[in-house]
């Protein structure tokens, strides 16, 4: 009966050691794990982050590029030309000439 009892406590130790190592790995997995996580976590939501200001950067672009479309539009239309000319510069608007070409009666049957 010596030997079983022995025997009974060596296997009792050599689980409950087992047991420990087991619970210890676990319990450092576990840390381990969470950890990792939360460095994914962080490193997801920063890439978020940084697409969701690039993408108010090119709106913010866009409504730029926009409005300067419209500014050059207006001021390409010939009014706002002509007015920014007299007013602005002191120009005088050209008094259109007129062309006449005299032709000959028996030159105008040739053609």
């Amino acid at each position: 009966m010596i030997s079983r009892t022995r025997q009974n406590r060596k296997s009792l130790k050599t689980s409950s050691f087992y047991q420990g190592l087991i619970f210890f790995f676990s319990t450092i997995g576990s840390i381990v794990s969470l950890i990792l996580y939360l460095w994914i976590f962080k490193e997801i939501d920063e890439s978020i982050l940084s697409v969701e200001i690039q993408n108010a950067t090119a709106r913010s672009l866009k409504n730029e590029l926009d409005e300067l479309k419209n500014k050059i539009e207006n001021l390409s239309r010939s009014d706002v030309v002509t007015a920014r000319a007299t007013n602005e510069l002191n120009m005088t608007i050209a008094i259109p000439e007129t062309l006449v070409i005299a032709m000959k009666q028996d030159e105008d049957s040739k053609l």
